[in-house]
């Protein structure tokens, strides 16, 4: 669901977006930390705040963090 949001943020467009691990930090809703993977050999880190649900909105991307591999720790940032 933040893939366009991410793709407006970076100007890029990417053909692949998988996530591959998430964490989740619970706050006045939650952020979820979520390893994506973009290219063959390229991975991104999102930080993705989900409000709570009578507020009836969408995830959305609050940063993230380029040039990450596969075996980057996925750390709260």
């Amino acid at each position: 669901q933040v893939k366009p949001q991410f793709e407006s943020k970076l100007n890029r467009n990417c053909a692949m977006f998988t996530a591959i691990v998430y964490k989740t930090q619970v706050v006045a809703g939650i952020n979820y930390f979520i390893k994506v993977q973009v290219s063959d050999t390229e991975y991104v880190h999102l930080k993705v705040f989900q409000s709570l649900p009578h507020e009836n909105q969408g995830p959305s991307l609050v940063s993230f963090q380029t040039g990450k591999t596969r075996d980057d720790p996925l750390t709260y940032f």
